[in-house]
């Protein structure tokens, strides 16, 4: 029997009938369902409550760019505390859970890309003093969402926030138009200040960015 010819096998390759796919084609077929799902990915978002630092915009759009704003909120049987042990020696805030219904802590309503959630995980700490939540978040309307926040693990009273924290949270609280009688609130709580001159002045430039 005579061998046939690669060029010959080629020709026959070519000669298929025009309903066989290309190449091209096959590839597109292969990467679409990819394609599609990545892009799907990157438009899921999830809700974050904010109500510390990182109600400041500009703050947050740090660690996760896509943060915008959906609006304010509170939470019921909350308060806002400043006694979260930070490994900066000072304390940071946490909504401490009371179960008095009259207790009430303001904060901020962000829409975040899913893809950005570890980002954020990793800034507040997660594992490590922080754990994060889903909790009922009430609109101004009265209607009620789920949304994420991050609520203190170890704990002090006796724990200090530094001067430029505590205006990073003032500064959110404004910028939101929290109700004025919450903003004022705030203000009582005591502050130090943050003997590391370097991260002093990084923290108070942000002030000056919003």
């Amino acid at each position: 029997m005579a061998k046939s010819s690669g060029n010959s096998d080629f020709a026959s390759f070519k000669d298929l009938p025009a309903t066989c796919l290309d190449y091209q084609t096959v590839v597109q077929l292969v990467w679409q369902p990819f394609v599609i799902y990545f892009a799907l990915a990157a438009m899921a978002t999830f809700l974050y409550f904010a109500y510390g630092s990182n109600m400041l915009v500009q703050r947050l759009r740090d660690r996760t760019p896509s943060a915008s704003v959906v609006g304010v909120g509170h939470v019921v049987g909350r308060r806002l505390a400043f006694h979260k042990v930070s490994t900066d020696g000072s304390g940071k805030c946490d909504i401490e859970a009371t179960g008095v219904t009259t207790d009430q802590a303001y904060g901020v309503l962000f829409s975040i890309e899913a893809s950005e959630k570890t980002k954020l995980d990793r800034a507040e700490g997660v594992g490590n003093g922080y754990d994060a939540q889903e909790i009922d978040v009430y609109r101004p309307d009265g209607s009620a969402v789920r949304a994420t926040t991050y609520v203190a693990t170890a704990v002090e009273r006796a724990m200090l926030p530094y001067h430029w924290y505590k205006a990073l949270v003032l500064a959110g609280a404004i910028e939101h138009d929290l109700p004025s009688a919450y903003v004022e609130w705030i203000r009582t709580f005591h502050s130090q200040q943050d003997p590391n001159t370097e991260r002093r002045a990084k923290n108070e430039a942000l002030l000056f960015r919003s």
